[in-house]
């Protein structure tokens, strides 16, 4: 990493965490700190799940029942079971708590426009896009790729988008009892691999790999949610997998798909990979691709 790009971040961070008032112990004159704040902006007049919440926000549990507990004494916050369910905690506003929501919200306007204000139309423009921008990188760099159970509610739900996605985009459809299959066994080490890509703890993408014996290892299931496309995902996951194969001996890579995904064969084009004859029988494929892992 180069030290004048992580030098820049700490100076943006400064710059951002000044003008926006993070600094002050009572943001925006109510009486109380930002973490506070933004957690009951994130509660919001529907209410909202504190498991939810601590996802969301990223906070520690303890951290987070701390604050709950302090907008709690203030009168602006009730916590309690969901529809009688004491597993799961839902944290709801008062009539306090939405009055200071809203005031929230009103403050939160004039701050921006503060920000905006001194700025002539054709600054302004360059810097909402540029926050835009920002936005989205920020978004990608908080997507987490690990490895996930293959039988994780979260790894079969992207499983599920990936087979609707591809059916939408194939000619034929897509019947995942027509492809070659890929078995839980074959996603859990030594034999292979599942990777789940979330965010904020929701699954937003997956990618798997199989370990074959004898022969490259083959990438399956690759797929990344509309929420975080254009972001560079698709490409981290890739990355992962190879990774994770050469990290376990295996000095090629392979993989097939369809002629529909132009993306995706552009993705492995870009990253490396070079086109090769069909090595399976896989109904849906009409491309298949490896990449050496060595060197």
């Amino acid at each position: 990493m180069r030290d004048e790009f992580v030098a820049a971040v700490r100076r943006f961070n400064r710059t951002v965490t000044q003008r926006v008032g993070a600094l002050d112990d009572e943001y925006m004159a109510r009486g109380r700190p930002l973490a506070q704040a933004r957690l009951l902006w994130e509660i919001g007049p529907g209410g909202a799940e504190v498991a939810a919440l601590r996802a969301r926000l990223g906070l520690d549990s303890g951290y987070l029942s701390r604050l709950l507990r302090t907008l709690e004494n203030d009168g602006l916050v009730t916590v309690g079971p969901a529809g009688g369910d004491g597993r799961v905690r839902v944290a709801g506003l008062t009539g306090a708590g939405r009055a200071e929501w809203a005031e929230l919200d009103k403050r939160s306007d004039e701050l921006a426009w503060s920000v905006l204000q001194p700025l002539d139309d054709r600054r302004r423009e360059r810097l909402v896009a540029a926050m835009a921008e920002v936005e989205r990188l920020l978004v990608g760099s908080m997507v987490l790729i690990e490895p996930c159970p293959p039988g994780d509610p979260r790894a079969r739900a992207c499983v599920r988008a990936y087979a609707r996605d591809v059916a939408r985009r194939f000619d034929d459809g897509f019947d995942p009892a027509l492809s070659n299959p890929v078995r839980d066994e074959e996603l859990v080490p030594p034999a292979g691999v599942l990777l789940l890509a979330t965010l904020n703890a929701e699954p937003v993408g997956c990618g798997a790999i199989k370990l074959h014996r004898n022969a490259p290892a083959e990438i399956k299931r690759v797929w990344v949610a509309d929420s975080v496309r254009g972001l560079g995902i698709g490409r981290r996951m890739l990355g992962e997998l190879e990774r994770y194969a050469a990290e376990r001996g295996w000095s090629a890579i392979r993989l097939d798909t369809n002629r529909n995904l132009t993306e995706a064969i552009a993705m492995y084009r870009a990253a490396g990979y070079r086109e090769v004859e069909p090595f399976n029988t896989e109904r849906y494929a009409h491309h298949w691709f490896e990449k050496s892992l060595v060197g």
